[in-house]
């Protein structure tokens, strides 16, 4: 739900402040290129998007002409919205309340030819991990196999497309353990494998190790019939070694899905997935939940203030970075929206060839540092100063 005292988003302020040459500048200072080439979006799906009250943005990656390999042309969909009902009624309904509001979404993707679609952490209910309460929120938790899985196989067999679906999972064969895990189904609606998140917060409401510990998954690539693929869960973004990691088993796209609210990570939101494009030369797609949800019972953050109701406003602004380091405009703060990146895949070789991140990081030497530091006798490498 949007709320009155925040504002729609940054792109959108400073757009309508500047103009002319001012305009010009700031888009090559802060995204990188002057132009955000912006793809015209088909009336009927803008009409669509009016009638369910989202917002769709769509930019262009280009990357030059080959002689040895033709133009690999992808299009990606990120999806951020808000809960659809209020958090006290019955689970069912609010998870099915989701489900319609995803699927008009996912409709209008498939209307603008979105190949691969990932939504944000945990979608197909409330973020409700701050409450620390098991029910009724541990009822959520479900197979891979289970209701958002199957809701979304029909979709992505229906429009050829690969789905990412970020769920509470519930581990059924290991004693029945929860975890926070992608999902990922390809075009012919079947689930080709999953990841579940790598590293887990212990800060503020981000009660998240309540419910659920550090993933098992490593770091997989997903080899889809669009490209490379993997899922970079959430709190992952603030660990550059996670990054580095899909990376170096190939992926040509990370997807980022979030769920992380304004006054904690606000600034340093179009940093980290931007840095990570840059750092390793691939296409990064950081999605962020949008709206304030309000639980029935109070809780506390231990901080000594006053118990509250809210976990505070997810700040959507989800964006795309390209391995070069330009980056789209983001969505709105504000409001449900989808926004499509369609990108060339060659653009990730060329710039390896470039700027030779790839040829020149030395892993072997962190490889070795790495496996001395975490021995419980390492001596820190430290020159002191002589006396």
């Amino acid at each position: 739900m949007e709320s009155s005292t925040e504002f729609h988003s940054l792109d959108v302020l400073i757009s309508s402040a500047l103009s002319g040459k001012d305009l010009q500048e700031f888009n090559r200072i802060h995204y990188g290129r002057l132009d955000n080439l912006a793809i015209s979006v088909n009336k009927s799906n803008l009409d669509l998007a009016i009638q369910n009250k989202f917002e769709i943005g769509a930019y262009e990656f280009t990357a030059k002409k080959e002689d040895t390999r033709s133009p690999r042309i992808v299009r990606v969909g990120l999806v951020q919205h808000s809960i659809a009902i209020p958090t006290d009624k019955p689970i069912i309904e609010q998870r099915d309340a989701i489900f319609e509001k995803i699927r008009k979404i996912v409709e209008c993707a498939a209307g603008e030819g979105v190949n691969i679609l990932c939504l944000q952490e945990a979608w197909s209910m409330p973020f409700a991990f701050c409450t620390r309460e098991k029910q009724p929120w541990c009822e959520l938790a479900e197979s891979v196999n289970g209701p958002s899985t199957q809701f979304l196989s029909e979709l992505a067999a229906k429009y050829r497309m690969v789905i990412i679906s970020p769920i509470l999972e519930r581990d059924e064969v290991h004693g029945d353990t929860i975890w926070n895990t992608a999902v990922v189904i390809n075009e012919l609606g079947n689930v080709i494998g999953k990841h579940r998140k790598n590293h887990i917060p212990r800060v503020g409401d981000f009660n998240e190790s309540t419910y659920y510990f550090e993933g098992n998954t490593g770091h997989p690539v997903f080899e889809t019939t669009y490209g490379k693929i993997a899922i970079n869960i959430c709190y992952g973004r603030h660990h550059p070694l996670n990054w580095l990691m899909f990376g170096v088993n190939g992926a040509e796209i990370v997807f980022n899905p979030s769920a992380t609210v304004a006054g904690l990570s606000e600034h340093l939101w179009g940093v980290e997935a931007r840095n990570a494009a840059i750092a390793n030369s691939y296409f990064t797609c950081a999605i962020n939940r949008v709206g304030t949800e309000s639980f029935p019972n109070e809780f506390t953050s231990g901080d000594g203030k006053p118990a509250h109701k809210d976990f505070g406003h997810f700040y959507g602004s989800s964006y795309v970075t390209a391995p070069d380091g330009t980056r789209t405009p983001g969505l709105s703060r504000v409001n449900d929206g989808l926004l499509i990146a369609q990108m060339d895949l060659n653009l990730c070789r060329q710039i390896k060839d470039k700027w030779g991140f790839t040829m020149t990081q030395r892993l072997d030497m962190y490889a070795d540092s790495l496996n001395k530091a975490v021995k419980l006798d390492y001596e820190p490498q430290i020159v002191r100063n002589s006396k």
